[in-house]
């Protein structure tokens, strides 16, 4: 399988998460490259470095006020007085209609949704290259390849157009999905994280062609809470082109499964001709979250059913944090789907 990933990603190293009130090192760190890399190339993927594609690919999704923001936001911040190495956002607008500051701090609440997502020198370097490794990971699809893995991090799938939450910045999966889109192809986006992919919902959620689908821990007492609800089904356009699976937290293998099949059923019924899978791996029993119980098992499982679709796949890297099992679980995925496609 071929794999795409940019050492710039190394970069990016946030050093706060606040959760309940209290402020700890963040689970999105850099050392989960090493496992995933490591994990990948056990399960037989040849890793490449991305071309630049430049920000078109990019802007498809976001807004340019929102790359303004990420590309120079860091560099103001450091100009106040006294303050933190990372952005950090203290305040929010109400609704996104509210007026849009001129201030560095009234910026950092507009596009920043919660304290997951801190921003520091070289969070922007390695969220753009995550971006290229999704867009490259597209173009070897484009291409004929049949399977490919983008290991993106920071992950994407919490991004929306103009704001950035939960670990993410650039929403990878629906950057890859748009550029197959504008390439003539007809995408859907399976998200198996354990949390919602909001951020992709909410780019996609006014068009009809790009199918979203989330399958994730119940949101009603779980991150990110105020998305993910299974009567979110998209509108105008879209109405009809978003389906949310929400699962009861402690979920196992069986009954996930049955619900990846109504996901699968989903994708065949939009008449999708290739999918990205938004591959979270914090699903795990094992995962620090603790949403949902799969096994390493599960995990190959999931990856079999995948393959099952038929289609053209593109494994986008989500989250999925440290612990004894993240990199069996990657590898668990990728080699279920390569031995189900022969």
């Amino acid at each position: 399988m071929k794999a795409i990933f940019d050492a710039r990603q190394w970069k990016h190293d946030p050093k706060n998460f606040m959760a309940n009130g209290v402020v700890s090192q963040s689970p999105e760190q850099p050392a989960r490259i090493g496992v995933l890399k490591a994990a990948a190339e056990d399960a037989g993927c040849v890793f490449t470095e991305p071309d630049d594609a430049g920000l078109v690919p990019i802007a498809a999704v976001h807004t340019a006020e929102y790359l303004t923001f990420l590309r120079t936001i860091h560099g103001r911040w450091s100009r106040i007085e006294g303050a933190a190495p990372e952005v950090i956002p203290n305040i929010h607008p109400a609704n996104r209609t509210d007026s849009y500051p001129l201030s560095a701090i009234g910026q950092a609440g507009y596009h920043q949704a919660d304290t997951a997502c801190p921003i520091a020198e070289h969070t922007w370097e390695s969220a753009y290259w995550a971006a290229q490794s999704a867009i490259a990971g597209a173009d070897l699809v484009i291409g004929g390849e049949g399977v490919a893995y983008a290991l993106c991090r920071p992950p994407g799938h919490h991004a929306f157009a103009d704001l950035a939450g939960g670990f993410c910045f650039l929403n990878n999966a629906a950057i890859a999905a748009e550029r197959l889109r504008k390439a003539g192809m007809r995408p859907a986006v399976l998200d198996v994280d354990v949390h919602h992919g909001n951020g992709t919902q909410g780019i996609f959620y006014r068009r009809g062609d790009v199918l979203t689908v989330s399958i994730h821990a119940d949101p009603a007492r779980f991150y990110p809470f105020f998305w993910g609800h299974a009567h979110e089904r998209g509108e105008g356009e879209g109405l009809g082109a978003n389906l949310n699976l929400p699962l009861p937290r402690g979920t196992g293998n069986d009954a996930y499964l049955a619900t990846l099949d109504t996901a699968l059923a989903r994708v065949a019924d939009f008449g999708a001709d290739v999918l990205v899978v938004a591959l979270g791996l914090d699903a795990s029993i094992d995962d620090p979250f603790k949403g949902l119980a799969i096994t390493q098992d599960g995990f190959g499982r999931i990856g079999t059913r995948i393959a099952s679709a038929g289609l053209p796949v593109l494994f986008v890297q989500e989250g999925g944090y440290l612990s004894e099992s993240l990199g069996k679980n990657l590898a668990s995925v990728l080699g279920g789907f390569q031995v189900s496609k022969g």
